[in-house]
Order: C-alpha cells, then structure tokens, then sequence
C-alpha cells in the first residue's frame, strides 16, 4: 500500500462521469467537499448536477432522499466519519426505511484522516451500516473495483454505502463485473484462510505470500461486499481450512469480523483471530500507522494465521 498504486476517488470520479453521459437521472450531492471528494471535473462536465448543500450532513442525506423521491439517482458525498456518524437519523430513515435509491458515498473512511485524530476516524461505519434493514454495504478494494461499485450502485434499485478510499494501492482485483454478495477468492489455500475486505486485502496478499515461503497455504476471500455477505463462500472456506483470520479497516465490533462470526456459529465453528479495532477510539497517526499499530499488516496478519493454526490442532 504505498503511492506507487492509484487512488480510488479517480476510480470513483470516472464511472461518475461515465454515468452522468448516459443517463441525466445521475446527481452528485456534496457538503462542500468538492475538493476531497475530487469531484471538480463532475462540477465542470455537469454544474446543474451537483449540488453543494454546506457543512451540513443531515441535510446533505435529506437532500439526496428528496432527489431520488423526484426520480433522480443520487450520489451523496462527504467524509465517512461525518455521512454516517453525523446523519444517521437521515440514513435510519430517508434511506433504509423508507428505502429510497440513494447512494451514500463515504470518502477517505477509515483513518484516512488519521493525523485529524479521533474526531475523524470512520471506524464504526461499516457495522453502524450493517444495521441498517435493507441497505447494501460495498468496500471496494482498488481503483478499478471502486468504478466498477460505483457502476453496480447506480443501476441497482435501493439504498445504498460505498466506502471510497484514499489511500493508494495497486489494482489487485480482476476487471469488472462487479456483483455485490459475492466474494473473489483471489488466492487458493488450505490451510488457513484470510478474509479480508478494502484496501487492506492488498496486504492480506503480501502475507499469504510471506506465509507460503514459510510453509503455509492460505486462502485469501476478498469482500467488497460486508453486507449481504457470501455466506456460502465463507462457510466453505472454514470447512476447507478450519481457521480463519478477518482483516479490516475499522471496527471488529459489528463490523467484517463480528459478520464472519456470525455466519460461523450457526454452521461451522472454527478458530478466528479478527484484527481491526478493539473496544476503543484508534490513536492519531497517519493511515499506515494506524494499520500497523493494530496488526494490520502483512506481518500481523501473518502472526494471526499461525495463532490460529496452533488453535485448531
């Protein structure tokens, strides 16, 4: 994960102005993020199709919910931390409950704003939106995966939470078409499996490298989709290996490891080592350092998938 990749915001600007060509229904909404959203060439291509509400994130989601009760495909986007922390009441409501075409666009989530400190971290996103009735959850994981989400999102009929990273990584998912509850099993294993999710899956890769030069075959499921989740793939993969290890950029609470565990302990317990967050508020640092500090590296991950391994012997 280093700036050698390419940045998912381009990916996510790109299928946008693809989009809007084909189809005048496609309408941005931002709260004065044009600029972190990297939305400037949507403003010039569209002017009458994006609309600037201010640093006003409730309104910012009723917006977007009255322009798709008028007919429009909304794209509304601001800075994850504030899209689902600040305006969660709009998002129970206008988008789950009342289950309007809404596209809810988390940009720089995770700790992309790291050195901003706790104020905002997006850790807690992906299990708050997991707990929300009928809305699909995406974590795509490159720039080429986070076009194609943006693709699925606009031509699929309901709410919807697309995490857009900021963070560059090289392309590590294959070419389209994406199809939200389907895990890519992007390295075959057997001996343990690592499910990841975002761009973090980039170093899950590296590890099972690092693994397999050590002796050990493992299994990588990529998911960018956390809800529905593929369940069937995941229950497989714990039959076939008998240990799992989750990766994150969040959260382990409600989040991919609470929803992997989940799907196990009604089918197939097996040990499971879910690195993320802990009960507690991440520290301020830049985004890689956060990651490391919480074992959330090549090296880390590693560790894991032999902690589980000893575990199911």
């Amino acid at each position: 994960m280093t700036d050698s990749g390419r940045d998912p915001r381009d990916g996510f600007v790109a299928a946008l102005l693809e989009l809007a060509q084909a189809d005048p229904r496609i309408t941005v909404v931002v709260n004065d993020s044009v600029g972190s959203s990297k939305l400037g060439p949507f403003q010039h291509a569209y002017p009458d199709r994006l609309i600037n509400v201010g640093i006003a994130e409730q309104n910012l989601v009723g917006v977007g919910a009255g322009l798709a009760n008028g007919g429009r495909i909304p794209f509304v986007s601001g800075a994850g931390s504030f899209l689902s922390a600040r305006s969660m009441e709009q998002v129970k409501i206008d988008a789950g409950y009342a289950q309007n075409n809404i596209k809810l666009c988390a940009q720089s989530p995770g700790y992309a704003y790291g050195n901003l400190g706790a104020t905002h971290h997006s850790a807690e996103d992906l299990a708050w939106m997991r707990a929300i009735p009928g809305m699909t959850v995406l974590n795509p994981g490159d720039y080429r995966e986070t076009a194609a989400a943006v693709r699925w999102a606009a031509a699929y009929e309901g709410p919807v939470y697309i995490r857009i990273a900021r963070l560059k990584v090289a392309d590590f998912t294959p070419d389209p078409p994406f199809e939200a509850g389907k895990a890519l099993c992007l390295r075959d294993g057997g001996d343990v499996t690592i499910i990841s999710t975002g761009i973090v899956t980039s170093r899950a890769l590296v590890a099972a490298d690092e693994l397999a030069r050590n002796g050990i075959s493992a299994r990588v499921l990529h998911l960018p989709c956390v809800k529905p989740l593929d369940k069937e793939v995941i229950t497989a993969a714990a039959r076939e290996t008998g240990a799992i290890v989750t990766v994150e950029e969040g959260t382990v609470v409600g989040a991919l490891g609470s929803a992997v565990c989940e799907v196990l302990a009604d089918v197939t317990p097996v040990p499971v080592r879910r690195l993320g967050v802990p009960d507690e508020f991440p520290p301020t640092g830049s985004e890689t350092w956060i990651l490391d500090h919480y074992g959330v590296s090549a090296s880390g991950i590693g560790r894991a998938a032999r902690t589980v391994l000893e575990l199911k012997k």
